[in-house]
């Protein structure tokens, strides 16, 4: 099949969303598909470069989100184009201006789409307008309207799911995890990220990976950190990522005494990931707003026990103590942190986590995704062929 991928949000911008979209095409294309990626221009790709495959549009920063692009023109430019491709399917990423566009081809061309519901906006509406302009019901409008008319809907949780029906979504809705390629969090340098920051090999390691964003609760981790140095003295914390609550996530280190024990390392790039989470010896999450959480599987593939939130989705993925932990109050995360660096022998049945990484692999989430193409392909085809039969009755 000839697919085209739309997405506001894609290299070299740091994402869940964009690494989803990286191990989708390598899935599609390993199976002999040809993916076409339509996406936003970047300030940081040269307009030279010959990207293979990639459309990228004029666009802008987003309002109050300035590290994401939404493009400002293209529409019919992207028509012609997927026109000459021979587009079989569009498969949209963003509800907003790629998004938009890619239901413009599809409908024009005649051919399916679906879309992935990625985002749980109710948890961004602060950066537009300080959430003044935006309510959940606008939330609840928005995307009921766009998921409108498509061939189906991937959720890539349940929780995803939940949110969808409740906002009305009544198109076709199939859960599809994101996976991860296993092969590549196999094996990282782990004395390397020590010395780089200055760490002996037996330092009692707690790492959280993500975008330095308020609604990823990383101050609620700043506030146990405290409690957790009282039970592992030598504990250190490694915060990866950048982003707006940087400067008040530092701000609240100092407040807390904490400040030669935290480690912010900015934003790192996508091929030294693998290695932090190798120097590590535990991975913790204290977001509550992840519709999947691509680090926490990365983590699992990477060897590291788990500990976060409770959710739909993260009850589901950790089941097991031999591949994570879930908490439901400060007292709680303190006690399972401390736990698994004081007592790491206690749970070191392989088997839980090998059968979790099976669920969660690129292969078979590749594998899911073109079984749902070729259902959506064949649910389009018998609607169209009611749809003349009526025109002609």
């Amino acid at each position: 099949m000839n697919i085209g991928i739309f997405t506001d949000t894609f290299y070299p911008q740091v994402s869940g969303v964009g690494t989803s979209i990286d191990t989708l095409r390598n899935q599609l294309e390993r199976q002999g598909h040809t993916v076409y990626i339509f996406t936003t221009t970047d300030p940081k790709i040269d307009k030279k470069v010959y990207e293979r495959n990639v459309f990228r549009f004029t666009s802008i920063p987003f309002i109050s989100f300035t590290d994401r692009r939404i493009a400002v023109r293209g529409l019919f430019q992207a028509y012609e184009i997927a026109k000459k491709l021979n587009l079989d399917l569009v498969h949209t990423q963003t509800e907003f201006s790629m998004g938009v566009i890619g239901k413009f081809v599809a409908k024009n061309l005649n051919i399916p789409c679906l879309h992935t519901y990625h985002t749980m906006y109710e948890d961004y509406l602060h950066y537009v307008a300080k959430g003044k302009l935006l309510k959940p019901n606008h939330v609840k409008a928005l995307t009921k309207s766009f998921c409108s008319g498509m061939s189906g809907v991937v959720a890539p949780s349940a929780r995803v799911l939940d949110t969808l029906r409740g906002y009305g979504v009544e198109n076709q809705i199939e859960i599809i995890p994101t996976g991860v390629d296993l092969t590549r969090f196999e094996t990282g340098d782990r004395l390397k990220i020590r010395a780089k920051y200055h760490l002996k090999p037996e330092t009692p390691l707690i790492l959280t990976l993500s975008r330095l964003a308020f609604e990823k609760n990383i101050d609620r981790l700043l506030n146990d950190f405290p409690q957790i140095k009282k039970q592992v003295p030598n504990a250190k914390l490694m915060i990866v990522g950048e982003g707006p609550a940087r400067a008040s996530l530092e701000e609240q280190a100092h407040q807390l005494n904490i400040w030669e024990d935290v480690i912010f390392t900015g934003e790192i790039s996508n091929s030294q990931v693998t290695d932090y989470y190798h120097a590590a010896d535990l991975f913790i999450s204290t977001s509550v707003s992840e519709s999947q959480g691509l680090t926490y599987i990365e983590a699992v593939a990477s060897g590291l026990k788990v500990v976060t939130t409770h959710s739909p989705y993260t009850d589901e993925l950790f089941d097991d103590k031999n591949i994570g932990m879930l908490f439901d109050s400060q007292d709680h995360c303190v006690d399972e942190v401390v736990e698994y660096l004081t007592q790491p022998q206690k749970y070191q049945d392989e088997q839980p986590r090998l059968n979790k990484l099976h669920e969660i692999s690129a292969e078979l989430f590749g594998q899911k995704i073109s079984a749902y193409y070729q259902d959506c392909l064949k649910s389009y085809a018998q609607t169209e062929l009611r749809s003349q039969i009526r025109q002609r009755s």
